[in-house]
């Protein structure tokens, strides 16, 4: 995992042929950067002349500055899923996804508010503390876009689930339900004009691959989907391009990570690009399917200062997708 990983990288032999990269993407992303270097070398040339050194934030941003914001032109919502910063409170989280340019979230139910307030961010949550999160949102400039993974234990609490994400403008619960709660999230999909995701978690869980969750949605409301963790297909060595094209039509949200080996339930994230997820045939895949859903960053590793892994990452991804439009 780039520089905060200790130890070697595990390498894992694939069940499935690996893809290569195209000459085109990477002519291409080699053609996108070189202006960015030149930027940045002169940036490096004046910061020397004038006695001082440029920080890496202002390297980065200039970066950035120079690549944009290309998932907003297929309409790809990037975001984080709060629990990659579950060891902070929602407010802390919103500070580091910020910090991370980005400006959607998935909160995940169970996470202490903060900012004085000691409520979990759940459909429990208080007028008050409901209030408290749209202000938290409103000032960094984030769009709470999902909740979850979440489920309920009957009718009662799908419905208040479903009520509290309706309050709190959530547009998509991922969620793994029971089957025999399949019709009450139906139900509720279309009651609320809330859509409800499947997330699949690796195998033996219920939803480990996309045929059982493409035999739940059949003849089930047109607003559930399926929400595709190319991470777990990854641990369960499920080809995640392949579990994609299964799913085609019916992915309405996705958890992004990359992973330091395949077919290894103990794998671990890297950041984005640099480990065994087919990284660019999965943008490929996904603009062939037109999808306009939230890509929600979920870096479950290095917990305790994974911000700024989260961050590389981010920027990883937009310069591949800038060089993919090429």
């Amino acid at each position: 995992m780039s520089s905060k990983r200790n130890g070697k990288r595990c390498t894992v032999k694939q069940p499935y042929k690996k893809r290569k990269r195209t000459k085109f993407i990477k002519q291409s992303m080699k053609l996108n950067t070189l202006s960015s270097l030149i930027l940045l070398a002169g940036i490096a040339f004046l910061s020397c002349s004038s006695g001082t050194t440029s920080s890496n934030t202002q390297v980065e941003d200039t970066l950035q500055d120079t690549i944009g914001y290309p998932e907003e032109h297929l309409n790809w919502k990037l975001g984080a899923q709060a629990y990659t910063f579950r060891l902070f409170t929602f407010a802390e989280a919103l500070d580091k996804i910020d910090s991370a340019d980005l400006r959607f979230v998935e909160a995940f139910p169970g996470q202490i508010v903060g900012a004085g307030n000691e409520e979990k961010l759940t459909y429990t949550l208080s007028e008050e503390g409901r209030d408290l999160v749209r202000k938290l949102l409103s000032d960094r400039n984030i769009t709470l876009h999902a909740f979850g993974v979440v489920n309920g234990k009957d009718a009662e609490e799908w419905e208040q689930i479903f009520a509290f994400a309706q309050d709190m403008g959530v547009k998509v619960i991922n969620c793994e339900p029971k089957e025999e709660h399949l019709d009450i999230v139906s139900a509720l999909c279309e009651k609320y004009d809330i859509r409800a995701a499947i997330h699949n978690h690796p195998e033996p869980t219920t939803y480990w691959k996309p045929e059982v969750v493409l035999s739940a949605l059949e003849g089930r409301s047109p607003k559930m989907g399926a929400a595709a963790d190319v991470g777990h297909w990854m641990r369960s060595g499920l080809d995640p391009v392949e579990c994609l094209k299964k799913l085609e039509g019916k992915i309405i949200h996705s958890h992004f990570k990359d992973l330091n080996a395949f077919g290894d339930k103990k794998a671990h994230d890297v950041h984005w690009g640099i480990g065994k997820l087919p990284i660019n045939e999965v943008i490929e895949e996904l603009k062939r399917q037109n999808f306009d859903g939230m890509l929600s960053a979920e870096y479950e590793y290095n917990w305790e200062n994974n911000q700024s892994d989260v961050a590389q990452s981010v920027r990883n991804f937009r310069e591949l997708l800038s060089a993919s439009a090429n």
